[in-house]
């Protein structure tokens, strides 16, 4: 029973989003709401990053000395700069590994 209610689940969520994808026309779609979507991708990345950086296993706030801020800082930085989000999560996972592997070690 539980296989069957997450089977259906998946395929009600798959058909879901696929209609959108397929049956909206993007030529219909006015200029504004073109620009409005493009914002989206840059609005759920940080919301879905934030609660891993800031939280801890507990739900708690972490300190400000943790390595995760300090790599997330870096990051933001870089992107800044550079404008490019591949570069963004390169430095942010790099600068991370170099505090924890060398630093707290």
């Amino acid at each position: 029973m539980n296989w069957l209610s997450i089977l259906i689940a998946g395929i009600v969520t798959y058909f879901t989003r696929f209609s959108m994808i397929t049956l909206i026309n993007s030529e219909r779609l006015s200029k504004n709401t073109k620009i409005v979507l493009s914002y989206v991708p840059s609005a759920v990345f940080p919301a879905i990053i934030f609660p891993g950086v800031f939280f801890n296993d507990y739900g708690n706030f972490v300190e400000l000395s943790d390595p995760k801020i300090i790599a997330s800082a870096i990051a933001i930085i870089v992107g800044y700069f550079a404008k490019n989000i591949i570069a963004t999560i390169l430095s942010g996972l790099i600068s991370y590994w170099i505090i924890i592997f060398l630093i707290y070690v």
